[in-house]
């Protein structure tokens, strides 16, 4: 069982997914505190997305997954946001940033109009990730930095308790990606709301993440990115330099 916290969190007890007699994760526990980052690092095939499938509901699993608040007791109704590694659309689709995310948050059809309170809304979630100059442009002509942005401003409609992200700066140049991680920060800060990434590039983790958890369809070992990158279960998956573990 892991130790009782003073900070509301979401308390991964014990999760096992199993396909075609195949463990895909064995045991995992682990606790994914409110107001901070919680980076999950792993090599290809350590059950990563797994995992992130489990938290969201999309596999079934073995394992309890609860939302805790500072005394212990359950919070019910986790609303968790997703960012996905990519958005998979058509590029030359004539359909604004504003267009997408006001579909998403209105039953309204976009092609009668995007009314006023929406339009205000939309802006403000744009606003929120330091986004808001996207809000006209076509989704198509943004970046893959800009896209991530979007994304992450939709999967804040509405407010989230748990905000997921896969791997969500892929691809991404270094002045996009930390822009991108900024704005994370900031919003850990500002909202206090409990954030799980996935991601492969360790000096960002290092410079990052408040907790670093090693998976390898169990738990190797967790902790603060200092500790976790000097344990003997780092250097046996990943070997002595941080480079080695990059994409």
């Amino acid at each position: 069982m892991l130790h009782h916290c003073a900070l509301c969190h979401i308390d991964l007890d014990r999760i096992s997914v199993r396909r075609g007699g195949q463990v895909l994760l064995q045991d995992v526990s682990m606790h994914i505190h409110c107001g901070q980052l919680t980076v999950l690092i792993g090599q290809n095939g350590a059950g990563k997305t797994t995992l992130i499938k489990a938290l969201l509901g999309q596999i079934p699993h073995g394992g309890v997954i609860r939302h805790v608040d500072s005394h212990g007791l359950d919070i019910p109704h986790l609303r968790t946001g997703y960012v996905p590694q990519v958005l998979q659309f058509d590029r030359e689709m004539p359909l604004t940033v504003q267009d997408y995310l006001a579909a998403s948050v209105t039953k309204r059809p976009v092609w009668l109009g995007v009314g006023k309170k929406t339009r205000e809304k939309v802006r403000q979630a744009l606003a929120d990730v330091d986004a808001a100059e996207l809000a006209d442009r076509p989704l198509g002509r943004c970046s893959g930095g800009e896209l991530q942005r979007v994304l992450l401003a939709l999967a804040l409609q509405p407010a989230p308790d748990l905000l997921v992200l896969d791997e969500p700066v892929s691809g991404i140049d270094r002045n996009g990606l930390r822009m991108f991680l900024d704005t994370l920060i900031n919003l850990r800060q500002t909202r206090h709301m409990a954030i799980l990434l996935v991601s492969h590039d360790l000096r960002f983790v290092r410079e990052y993440a408040d907790h670093v958890v090693l998976l390898e369809k169990s738990v190797l070992t967790q902790g603060t990115p200092g500790e976790v990158f000097a344990s003997p279960e780092f250097a046996s998956v990943f070997g002595t330099g941080e480079e080695e573990a990059e994409d």
